[in-house]
């Protein structure tokens, strides 16, 4: 369902939306309604959760669309978004942070369609959708709005690495894709591979003071409320030894964490080779995280500490 953005949507018309995509201050997004009989029959008449799903590098909407379909079949809204390439190769290695606008962009996205009292569940994969989850989380620590906000959980897929110089020269062959240049090709990747091992690996204990990368930034701050880490061995972009070590050091921050690994699957591959059970996986975490939300009389708001 394309067009213009309303100012808001009342609960009625939100029941009966299916699809909606539009550019908004360069945040190009798909937001999707579930049916209402379908979000009363998985939630009981409570608020339905709202996923938000973060792509990764080079990510489009087609390819989201398999992983929203999990959640809009158990009646959650989605909202998915892909950060742009030169914002995530370019912008952050040279430590502009672009990112952190359009984070609060999307934040500011769940206030247009009146969902932002819903419970919120973040679906984020590879560094690419990490790095903006980064600043999501970093508002939730700063901004007054938007700490108030009921996050209840937080699915990672591939991610996060750190200093992988080489992991990150495949991530960026794999979205050039063929059709570019031979010769453009290798131009881009050795500005690439030069740029980040002097920045983000020489330079990096002294840059690190003017901005800190993804992995350090939510390691050393991370959000209080409970994440399940999906990871591979097999993984030729994302060292499985940093998400272990991500996980570790989480927990003795006292976060609740899962993870699992696949052992076998390629990068970002793990639901196209294990489709059952990684969408078995994300939902039984999501449900667990609705339950262990529930208070009394309103839902437990997993806030960030200021």
């Amino acid at each position: 369902m394309a067009g213009s953005k309303p100012e808001s949507y009342s609960k009625a018309e939100r029941e009966i939306i299916t699809g909606y995509k539009m550019a908004n201050d360069g945040v190009d997004y798909n937001i999707v309604f579930p049916d209402a009989l379908v979000s009363d029959r998985h939630w009981h008449g409570t608020k339905e959760p709202v996923v938000i799903l973060l792509g990764w590098a080079g990510c489009r909407d087609k390819h989201l669309a398999k992983y929203r379909s999990i959640y809009n079949e158990q009646g959650c809204v989605t909202i998915c978004y892909t950060a742009p390439l030169k914002t995530v190769f370019v912008s952050e290695s040279f430590g502009y942070k672009e990112l952190s606008n359009t984070a609060h962009k999307l934040l500011e996205i769940l206030y247009d369609y009146e969902v932002e009292n819903s419970p919120i569940f973040f679906h984020v994969f590879s560094n690419g959708g990490f790095m903006l989850y980064r600043y999501i989380v970093e508002l939730l620590h700063s901004h007054k709005q938007f700490s108030t906000l009921c996050i209840v959980g937080a699915v990672v897929d591939s991610a996060p690495g750190s200093g992988n110089v080489r992991g990150a020269l495949r991530a960026l062959t794999a979205t050039l894709g063929p059709e570019i240049n031979v010769m453009l090709r290798y131009v881009l990747l050795a500005l690439f591979a030069v740029t980040v091992f002097l920045l983000r690996v020489v330079l990096y204990p002294v840059t690190k003071y003017i901005h800190k990368n993804h992995y350090d930034a939510v390691q050393e701050r991370p959000p209080t409320w409970p994440q399940l880490y999906l990871y591979s061995r097999a993984d030729r972009v994302i060292r499985y030894s940093d998400v272990e070590l991500m996980v570790k050091a989480l927990k003795e921050k006292g976060v609740s964490v899962e993870s699992f690994d696949f052992k076998t699957p390629a990068h970002v591959s793990h639901f196209r080779d294990f489709p059952e059970e990684y969408s078995k996986r994300c939902l039984a975490f999501l449900t667990n995280c609705m339950k262990d939300s529930e208070g009394t009389h309103t839902k437990k708001r997993y806030l960030i500490q200021h």
